[in-house]
């Protein structure tokens, strides 16, 4: 993965997506998806002691010990937001260290594109080399891009009814909502913006169709031109 021209700013936070080349899928199966976030949880640590494929091949006690013990290594990233789509993805991250999102993503993208292709018997890279970044300045904005984040699936027409949002799997609006964390997932600084976690997911519901209207007639006007 090529550096960045301008380095990511440790204690800041970035929202950070990419995509599959020549815009493909890459989260196909349900499966995939499950292995994505699997892979997400893993690096998010400073130092793993096995590649995610190795650890696999362990007993289940002897990964439930390595992953129990992961949770006193410091972070790279704290990971506030995500959602998986077929053929991207988006973050919410706080860079914990210096060079802590980089490394990251690039353990992420190369640990699951070794698996993805193992899957699918096929060579090469799976996303765009270089990934986007964009600093998030203001509390307000870091809310907003929560929503903007986890409407993602109802948006792009993964899922058809508005209602599936909160327990869609593959992103984390289930831990907003429900409480029941993955380890990897920081909700309580965005909670903290809210009275309660009922309050929050009013705040995505209540612009979803607006959203998904919206992207729509963006679609008509491209297709149109």
């Amino acid at each position: 993965m090529p550096g960045r021209k301008n380095p990511l700013v440790t204690d800041c936070f970035y929202h950070v997506f990419n995509r599959g080349v020549a815009r493909g899928e890459t989260f196909i199966s349900d499966y995939e998806f499950r292995r994505a976030i699997s892979t997400l949880n893993y690096y998010c640590h400073g130092e793993v002691p096995f590649c995610l494929s190795r650890l696999y091949r362990f007993d289940p006690d002897r990964q439930s010990d390595i992953l129990k013990n992961l949770e006193t290594i410091p972070k790279l990233v704290e990971v506030l937001c995500y959602c998986l789509m077929p053929n991207h993805f988006h973050l919410l991250l706080r860079q914990n260290v210096d060079g802590g999102i980089s490394k990251f993503l690039s353990n992420f993208q190369n640990s699951y594109t070794r698996f993805f292709n193992t899957v699918h018997k096929r060579d090469g890279s799976l996303f765009l080399n270089q990934f986007k970044a964009v600093e998030v300045e203001t509390a307000h904005q870091l809310v907003h891009l929560s929503r903007y984040i986890h409407l993602n699936p109802y948006v792009g027409a993964v899922i058809a009814v508005l209602d599936d949002l909160p327990g869609h799997p593959w992103s984390s609006l289930v831990e907003y909502v429900e409480g029941d964390e993955k380890n990897f997932v920081n909700t309580n600084l965005i909670l903290s913006s809210f009275k309660s976690r009922g309050s929050y997911l009013k705040f995505v519901l209540d612009e979803a169709d607006y959203r998904r209207n919206l992207r729509r007639a963006e679609k008509m006007l491209l297709d149109f031109g």
